[in-house]
């Protein structure tokens, strides 16, 4: 009796094993059935300089005030130092900036998620922004906060994309049969494939809140199968030639490997002159990348930009 019992628990804990895998999987291999079949996996580059020229001065005028983006920042306490130098750096960039925090933190003003989970976050964020901004902006930027943004040269990569189209771009990495979009780089989404996903949100079977019964996936792994249910799959971002620029690592970690790799050719082997994220930066790198962004100039140089991207009202960027 002992011994048929001792079999039977076994198999109801092999069988339980079997079908958690089984579950897993499914949500990474999801979305072939609802692939399109002309799809691939391509790499966006950013416009070249003489599409930009080709623009009437009206209509480049235009395009400075009415491109918005929409920046979505999540935080926990442990992160308030990285918090103060994010709100007070490339932050005042964005069209608009908020920050979507675990808990509530009295020392700065934020959205509270109410839950540490980074994929419950994230989720919660994207619908908030959504739900509140869909009629306002058509473009939506996610970052961690130890992430360094140029924004204009996001404005600049996203400028002939039609926000109207599924979007989901940044740095992609694959895992498997997955694609997907680093956070680490920063994730950017158009206005379509927010609605695609908003639409996902409250179906657990193709957008769960949980990655796994077992093991749980990564936040940006979870975003990229709801997304693929979307029929919205993950494009790397280059620029015209083919580097990267939505990058993982710090300027000063890039440059390290560039003087390894590339010895002859530190600066072109490094990054990208449209880079538009690094990360891994402290506190002190945020302040040294807004020095060297926005504010040091060489003298004879001059940047006749093709097009320029005005500040928010109100704004008290640099």
């Amino acid at each position: 009796m002992l011994s048929e019992s001792s079999s039977f628990l076994k198999g109801v804990m092999l069988g339980s094993i079997f079908c958690a895998l089984i579950t897993i999987l499914g949500h990474i291999g999801i979305g072939h059935g609802n692939r399109m079949h002309h799809h691939e996996h391509h790499h966006l580059q950013a416009p070249n300089k003489e599409d930009i020229l080709k623009i009437s001065e009206d209509e480049r005028m235009e395009l400075s005030k009415s491109f918005r983006v929409y920046c979505i920042i999540l935080v926990k306490p442990k992160d308030v130092s990285l918090w103060a130098a994010v709100k007070d750096t490339w932050t005042k960039h964005c069209d608009k900036a908020e920050f979507f925090s675990s808990e509530n933190v009295k020392v700065f003003e934020s959205i509270n998620m109410k839950t540490s989970e980074m994929w419950l976050m994230m989720r919660k964020a994207y619908k908030y922004a959504f739900d509140k901004y869909s009629n306002q902006y058509h473009w939506f930027f996610l970052a961690c906060p130890t992430t360094f943004a140029i924004i204009e040269n996001l404005k600049y990569f996203l400028l002939k994309k039609d926000p109207s189209q599924p979007f989901y771009i940044g740095h992609t990495i694959k895992s498997g049969d997955l694609e997907y979009v680093s956070v680490e780089g920063g994730i950017v989404l158009s206005i379509e494939s927010m609605k695609r996903l908003n639409s996902l949100l409250n179906i657990p079977e193709k957008c769960p809140e949980q990655g796994g019964m077992i093991w749980k996936i990564s936040e940006d792994k979870q975003l990229a199968v709801c997304l693929k249910y979307a029929g919205v799959f993950a494009e790397n971002a280059e620029d015209a030639d083919g580097k990267d620029v939505f990058n993982t690592k710090s300027v000063g970690l890039s440059i390290k490997e560039a003087m390894t790799n590339h010895p002859n050719q530190v600066v072109e082997g490094c990054c990208s002159d449209m880079a538009v994220t690094f990360n891994g930066l402290t506190p002190n790198q945020m302040h040294v990348m807004m020095y060297g962004v926005y504010r040091l100039r060489a003298f004879g140089h001059l940047f006749n930009d093709a097009l320029i991207f005005l500040p928010p009202n109100g704004s008290d960027n640099d």
